[in-house]
């Protein structure tokens, strides 16, 4: 679904917020020069002295001074107010957003007034006010997830205070002459702010109601309190969206592919594949269950990726024990053998399988590469599954989803796509190959820590896992990485195979902690594509020399009443929020635009 980009993509609108010392210099400085400029230009007699001394104080009072109170007390009562935790840089950076608004339209205003008849400069106030007004609000109501009445209360305190304090410099000193503020038109003024800010507050209230609406109805929960969380997760790293999706989450029972690997001093490597999605994004759910799911079990680890949709996202990161107890079950009572096949790779019109038995178990390692796809569906998936246990009548059959040539969400192979019947004629070519015993195995991976998430790189970096069956080795590379680029699998495959390797796959876990980017997608080999290659081959001759004789036994074991946001709900919850923002581009200028038009004929147009 291309929507799923577009929900994702609203990341891009997230910034990382300035340390506070910073705003707090950036208001200070800003409303000394916005007051040494207005004094400047319209106080030609005093000398430039005077001007950068009287003028820029004046500035700072007016609205430096105030909006360093405002700062302090919005953090300060959002969080008495008991919303969504606010810290002092979002505020002190709210309040330094808002001061510009306000300073930029009155020196406008400043300007203006000095080549016309008309004094703009109060109506030009006025103006700036009721649009920080209307951006604190909405800022705020988005954010903080409390009520109307109470961000209404909250995003008055700054035009108050810079309107009260300019009101006190103006009639302590000769600023109320340049400016034309009376004692007689402050009731006017006054009346002027009240009227704007009521037109502006009734449009953003109507546009909430229109684009909240939907949301409520199929789902029941309000956008806002929705972008609250998901802000406040890009933000602060916070969980809390999880209790939303926990709410409107269904049960699912699902399969995890277990191959297990022994030596006589216990078990040596897991390479697991579960039919659970690793997403919605970052932290929540189970974006980060590659690396969760690994570091439960003291052995060495691989959690490849399972034929899984968007479908199976975990409402939560507890949903990942679920998984764990299905593996630590189904350890316990597991045949171990020394037999293994070599490995086979089989193609049907592009489709390329990658085949390997152990005992009498199938490993199916699926890709399209070098075309482009993304996720398996389940359904598509145990399809081929049970295809190849009565194709070749193994006891288990694995199928794991290499997720390995990015093409987007476009990519997904679903039920009645061309893809599933290319796959399922790559199955049936698959035959009993011979095996062998002496397996040997070795394993070794590397977090590549010095690559960030930016990168395209998750926690776990790159593990790999070499399996030699009758002097054939095989390389199963996993990255931790949502997808990689089109052609760099190939690139890989080439590397490592000078290192002493017949055959290899290379895999993505398709982890979503990475995916706090804009677009929602950020697939391996964007950047630094030979210095990943070199890693992996590094870890490619470790794994080499680490082969010992093993055993292996594989088990496909059923996962129950997992809680996943379900077909239904994540597809609703996708397209309900990809509706909204394409409503919203419409609906949202037009309502905007003809809001500001009227509080711009009521200041400039109406005199007291």
């Amino acid at each position: 679904m291309s929507s799923v980009k577009n929900v994702t993509g609203l990341s891009k609108y997230m910034v990382s917020l300035p340390k506070t010392k910073i705003s707090l210099f950036s208001i200070i400085f800003v409303s000394f020069a916005v007051g040494i400029i207005a004094s400047l230009i319209e106080s030609s007699e005093l000398s430039i002295l005077n001007n950068v001394i009287y003028g820029g104080t004046a500035g700072f009072f007016i609205f430096g001074f105030s909006s360093i109170m405002t700062g302090g007390l919005t953090q300060y009562i959002v969080n008495t107010f008991q919303g969504r935790k606010m810290k002092m840089k979002q505020s002190m950076f709210l309040a330094f957003i808002s001061m510009m608004i306000i300073a930029l339209i009155y020196l406008l205003g400043v300007v203006i007034s000095e080549f016309t008849l008309y004094n703009y400069i109060v109506d030009s106030l006025i103006f700036g006010f009721a649009l920080a007004f209307a951006f604190r609000i909405i800022v705020i109501w988005a954010t903080s997830n409390i009520s109307l009445s109470k961000s209404v209360f909250l995003a008055s305190f700054q035009p108050a205070l810079i309107f009260s304090m300019l009101t006190v410099v103006a009639f302590l000193t000769s600023i109320a002459t340049h400016i034309g503020l009376g004692y007689f038109s402050i009731l006017g003024v006054v009346i002027k702010i009240i009227i704007a800010a009521l037109i502006l507050m009734m449009a953003i209230y109507s546009f909430v109601m229109v684009i909240e609406s939907p949301m409520r109805k199929n789902l029941g929960i309000g956008v806002l309190e929705l972008l609250s969380l998901f802000i406040s997760h890009l933000s602060e790293g916070s969980s809390s969206m999880e209790k939303i999706f926990e709410d409107i989450g269904e049960p699912i029972d699902t399969l995890v592919g277990i191959t297990s690997f022994k030596t006589e001093n216990g078990i040596k490597s897991l390479f697991l594949s579960p039919c659970v999605h690793p997403g919605p994004i970052g932290s929540i759910g189970g974006g980060n269950m590659p690396t969760i799911l690994a570091d439960k079990f003291k052995h060495f680890t691989m959690v490849s990726h399972g034929p899984s949709t968007h479908d199976f996202n975990p409402v939560s990161t507890k949903e990942i024990d679920k998984i764990e107890e299905a593996v630590l079950k189904s350890l316990k009572d597991m045949d171990y053998s020394s037999k293994a096949s070599e490995f086979v790779r089989v193609e049907n019109n592009g489709a390329k399988i990658g085949v390997q038995y152990f005992n009498n178990n199938l490993m199916m390692l699926a890709t399209l590469s070098p075309k482009g796809f993304d996720d398996i569906d389940f359904g598509v998936g145990l399809s081929l599954m049970n295809l190849a246990k009565s194709k070749c009548g193994p006891e288990n059959a694995i199928l794991i989803d290499c997720h390995n040539c990015f093409k987007g969400e476009k990519g997904r192979i679903l039920p009645g796509n061309k893809e599933v019947f290319d796959l399922m004629g790559a199955v049936e070519k698959i035959e009993a190959y011979p095996q062998y015993d002496h397996l040997k195995m070795g394993c070794y991976g590397d977090p590549i820590k010095d690559m960030s998430r930016e990168e395209g790189v998750g926690e776990s970096g790159v593990k790999v896992m070499v399996i030699e069956v009758n002097h054939q080795k095989t390389g199963y590379i996993l990255l931790d990485a949502n997808n990689m680029v089109e052609g760099f699998r190939e690139k890989i495959i080439k590397h490592v195979k000078k290192l002493g390797l017949e055959y290899a796959e290379v895999m993505t876990t398709d982890t979503h902690s990475i995916n706090t980017l804009a677009g929602g997608h950020n697939p391996i080999g964007m950047e630094k594509q030979e210095e990943i290659i070199r890693i992996i081959g590094d870890c490619t001759l470790k794994a080499i020399e680490d082969l010992e004789k093993v055993e292996v036994a594989v088990k496909v074991a059923k996962i129950s009443n997992i809680k996943t946001l379900g077909p239904t709900n994540a597809t609703e919850l996708v397209t309900t929020i990809s509706s909204i923002v394409a409503v919203s581009r419409i609906f949202a200028p037009f309502i905007f635009i003809l809001a500001l038009f009227f509080v711009f004929i009521w200041i400039f147009y109406w005199a007291f």
